[in-house]
């Protein structure tokens, strides 16, 4: 059953340090004239009535372009950080969470998701040619806040573990590789400019 836009948060995942890229920011790389983080939020707008941005620094410049930046609640957590600082902030039943560096999602990824998760009625997470993508995932936000009190208060930090946790129903993409920005040589194939001033 599709998710009305009015129940969903798109949540981009934009925290992270990128300490192979030398502390490069992936929400401001631009690829084809545009910045990754304006391009996602641009491409799942139709989808979601509320847009979050998980980010660390330079949250002004997030409000320059309309998005509203949200910051780990507590530091060092990795990306169990953003989530949590995303579900805190999120006003909606549904989350869909993506890595701001993510190269081939669309809306369609929302559409895969949510036809996986209507089986088992807490989420799902993608699994493209790559393998498990846990951090492509709709989640409920009730039952993730619940889930993340404890995982965080034993510093359990493993996505997978909480997406175990919480029951959630993997969504196969064959064929697909969603793709992400880790190396100057990911930036070079998907012809981003490696000039940190970019």
């Amino acid at each position: 059953m599709p998710i009305a836009p009015a129940d969903l948060t798109l949540g981009l995942l934009a925290g992270g340090r990128a300490t192979r890229l030398g502390g490069r920011d992936k929400a401001w790389l631009r690829r084809d004239g545009e910045f990754q983080v304006l391009r996602l939020a641009q491409a799942f707008a139709p989808c979601a009535g509320q847009t979050l941005v998980s980010a660390n620094r330079d949250v002004q410049r997030y409000a320059e372009y309309g998005l509203r930046a949200v910051v780990d609640r507590s530091p060092d957590l990795g990306p169990l950080g953003g989530l949590d600082a995303l579900a805190a902030a999120a006003a909606t039943p549904w989350l869909l969470t993506l890595p701001v560096d993510a190269l081939a999602a669309g809306p369609w990824l929302l559409d895969a998701l949510a036809a996986a998760q209507a089986e088992a009625g807490q989420g799902a997470y993608a699994v493209d040619d790559d393998g498990v993508q846990p951090l492509f995932a709709l989640w409920p936000v009730a039952p993730l806040r619940a889930a993340l009190a404890p995982a965080l208060a034993q510093r359990q930090l493993a996505v997978r573990g909480l997406q175990a946790a919480l029951g959630m129903a993997m969504a196969r993409l064959p064929g697909l590789r969603l793709g992400n920005l880790n190396t100057p040589a990911d930036l070079a194939a998907a012809g981003i400019d490696a000039d940190p001033m970019a």
